[in-house]
């Protein structure tokens, strides 16, 4: 791998320009004014059929007629707006500054909020009438028929057609705007890094993060300290915010009759409780294997005991990790081909289509992460830190880009996929790429690659367990009372050091990961479902291997089903019975093998 370090000016930036050539243009504003006008007018259609609550009743040729109606004018309003508001969110995102990107987010959060309520009446009115006796008279309907279905439960847990309303309402300056608060805060957050030769460079906070993959380990940890002391001086206005989302949704759920936050992001996520607690029972055996591997990787880095945080993603010591923006690109590229010449056509369509941001930079939100534009185009945001690990990112989130194109086909009330099940072309894309590279490699660079992958599995099966640990605590400890700075710093490690155990340096935790992750600042748990991807995702990669022809028949099908199928639907369309805690324990039984294929690398070398 080259030592190659990318300049700003390698790396790509998306442009949707060819859509609309700026948030001025008159092409971008008339299309503002049909979004509104739009959103008036479903809910004057809605208002004219009655859709809402109603007694029961036999089913008419009249309510088809009504359910054709609302059904097919929702859908042609949900593709504009998604249009839209990916067009503006590729300046929010790469912008935070931008202040008329942030007051056009701020509008179509209003227009968002007229029409999401009309799903809560939906709800309602299917099931008054049936599901079934209405998809006998519209075709619409019956074409509908999964995520109506899903409609018709959750209309046990729906406020009044009015408290709806007026909740999707007050949410815009609610939560919604305690979520961007933060997403800005932040993103603008800048520090300096003092590096051990003497010179200190102010850096965005996710240059900042991008350090902890390089390869002098005292730099690594001058980043570290760096993080340390900037995400204190953003803690109380972050703060807030969690406190005011969390709070939002303990009300909202309970209104709502759900028992617990956890039963509604089970629901949100059409998963069942029996599949959660198969996959969770599992993940808690795995959790000496992957503290094993952490004190193994933290040897090799001359510690003794757990893995201090500046090091739980550090490149091997002694072996290159550095790689291209040209070669982590053709190395996806390249991974892709061995399943199908269309997954590697996705590569070349989101570089010369310009989907991908790739560069970081001050006002740019971290991470990483994919969005459908328009028709089965994306919008791909990455923060490329010149590392394997970067690129295996690059893998990931193109995965969710080729799923968009599986999705095209479907309309926006059968493409509302939910987080756990849309994970599942992500992880699949990823793991093309993680066996692509340990099929040609040996020694030293085959640990190398391991190292990666077990960097990146251990974050999402042993850290999210801390963050799911962290947000049930915190949900609890809301319903009491506002949780201090303090407290929720004292909480953060609590939890690390349960799911952590002695795979980590007590010393040298992260007390600070409830600011930087904007995962936590929703409404419902948003971490739990990176491990259901992830683990189902290896087991749809294990089915693939078992008959590659077979799987590549049904496989487009299946992820352009994600949003009208339950997971365990979707699982048992290849013959995967996810309530079975034996189907999770041998998706981490691969990742098992993986750290007994390290452990003996490292003791090897």
């Amino acid at each position: 791998m080259s030592t190659t370090e990318n300049t700003s000016t390698d790396l790509p930036r998306w442009s949707v320009a060819d859509v609309h050539e700026s948030l001025e243009s008159r092409s971008f504003n008339e299309a503002l004014e049909r979004i509104g006008a739009g959103a008036t007018r479903l809910v004057a259609l809605f208002d004219e059929h009655d859709i809402r609550a109603t007694e029961p009743r036999p089913v008419t040729e009249a309510d088809g007629e009504s359910a054709d109606a609302v059904i097919s004018a929702y859908n042609a309003l949900g593709d504009d707006l998604q249009e839209l508001g990916a067009t503006v969110y590729a300046t929010v995102t790469t912008d935070s500054r931008d202040e008329l990107a942030q007051s056009l987010a701020s509008r179509l959060d209003v227009q968002e909020a007229k029409i999401g309520p009309l799903l809560a009446r939906l709800a309602d009115w299917v099931h008054s009438l049936g599901v079934g006796a209405l998809a006998a008279v519209s075709e619409q309907v019956a074409e509908h028929r999964g995520p109506l279905e899903r409609l018709d439960e959750r209309a046990g847990h729906q406020m009044s057609e009015s408290e709806e309303g007026l909740y999707a309402e007050l949410s815009t300056t609610g939560s919604g705007a305690w979520g961007r608060l933060m997403q800005d805060v932040t993103s603008q957050l800048t520090t300096d890094v003092e590096f051990p030769d003497g010179r200190t460079e102010h850096l965005p906070m996710p240059a900042v993060r991008g350090l902890a993959t390089s390869t002098d380990p005292d730099v690594r940890r001058a980043a570290y300290d760096a993080e340390l002391r900037a995400w204190p001086t953003v803690t109380t206005p972050v703060a807030a915010a969690m406190n005011a989302i969390k709070g939002e949704a303990n009300v909202v759920n309970r209104r709502r009759h759900w028992d617990a936050p956890l039963d509604a992001s089970l629901f949100a996520n059409s998963v069942s409780r029996a599949t959660f607690d198969a996959m969770q029972a599992a993940v808690t055996a795995a959790l000496p294997d992957f503290r094993r591997w952490m004190r193994v990787k933290a040897g090799l880095h001359g510690h003794d005991g757990g893995l201090p945080w500046w090091d739980h993603v550090a490149p091997l010591p002694h072996v290159s990790a550095s790689i291209s923006w040209t070669e982590g690109i053709d190395w996806v590229r390249s991974a892709f081909s061995t399943y199908s010449r269309q997954l590697a056509g996705i590569v070349d369509r989101a570089l010369d289509e310009q989907w991908i941001d790739a560069e970081p930079r001050d006002g740019k939100t971290g991470g990483a992460f994919c969005m459908s534009f328009t028709g089965d185009r994306s919008l791909v945001l990455l923060n490329w830190a010149g590392s394997v690990d970067s690129a295996q990112t690059t893998a990931h989130e193109l995965g969710h880009a080729y799923h968009n194109t599986t999705l095209a086909g479907r309309t926006p009330l059968q493409k509302r996929v939910p987080m756990a099940l849309a994970e599942t072309a992500s992880i699949f894309c990823e793991t093309l790429a993680v066996e692509a590279g340990l099929s040609r490699l040996e020694g030293p660079e085959r640990l190398a690659l391991l190292d990666v992958d077990l960097a990146g599995t251990n974050q999402v099966v042993v850290d999210i367990r801390s963050r799911f640990l962290f947000e049930t605590e915190v949900f609890e400890r809301r319903a009491k009372g506002t949780l201090g700075i303090s407290e929720l710093n004292e909480l953060m490690l609590d939890c690390q050091q349960e799911a952590y155990g002695d795979g980590v340096d007590p010393d040298h935790r992260h007390p600070y990961m409830w600011v930087l992750k904007p995962h936590y600042y929703g409404s419902h748990f948003y971490n739990w479902p990176y491990t259901y991807g992830l683990l189902f995702g290896l087991g749809l990669y294990a089915q693939f291997q078992h008959d590659p022809e077979r799987f590549r028949v049904g496989y487009d099908d299946l992820l352009s089903r994600a949003g009208m199928d339950t997971a365990e639907e979707l699982g048992s369309a290849f013959g995967l019975d996810v309530t079975d805690e034996a189907f999770w324990t041998a998706s981490l039984d691969v990742c098992r093998d993986r750290i007994r294929q390290y452990e003996q690398l490292a003791a090897e070398l």
